[in-house]
């Protein structure tokens, strides 16, 4: 059965969840995950900016290879969702400043402009859902 309308409930899944997943290629081609605080910001079910170290393993690896995913569980429902795309690593003023909150001092101790404050920018090209036991791909 086909999803009615994938942004509407895609969405839905990502705003509810207290975690997300990211994934990169590491060097020798392998896949490599993390779990990630939610996304600071959701720009329909294409765009999400996420708050990250600018030393951390996992900008080195979407700077030399932009390939990306993210995923996002619903385990009360046993759902989740896949998205593909790209991810971009963004250190100027205006990035960190638009998703910058209070309280990020404690990650990043010289505030919004500190060196290893980052924003990382997926952007996704495609999806697929799992829901009650079917899969479903998906254009974004």
């Amino acid at each position: 059965m086909a999803m009615r309308n994938p942004e509407q409930t895609v969405g839905n899944l990502i705003d509810n969840q207290s975690v997300s997943f990211i994934g990169s290629i590491d060097a020798e081609g392998f896949p490599n995950m993390k779990a990630m605080l939610p996304p600071r910001k959701r720009e329909g079910i294409r765009g999400f900016l996420f708050t990250t170290n600018t030393s951390s393993k996992r900008v080195a690896q979407y700077r030399s290879n932009p390939n990306a995913c993210i995923y996002f569980y619903d385990k009360r429902f046993f759902r989740g969702v896949m998205l593909k795309g790209k991810m971009e690593v963004l250190t100027d003023a205006a990035s960190k400043e638009s998703i910058w909150r209070a309280g990020d001092e404690q990650y990043y101790s010289k505030g919004v402009t500190d060196e290893d404050y980052c924003v990382l920018r997926f952007t996704a090209h495609s999806g697929r859902f799992y829901s009650n036991f079917n899969s479903e791909d998906f254009i974004v």
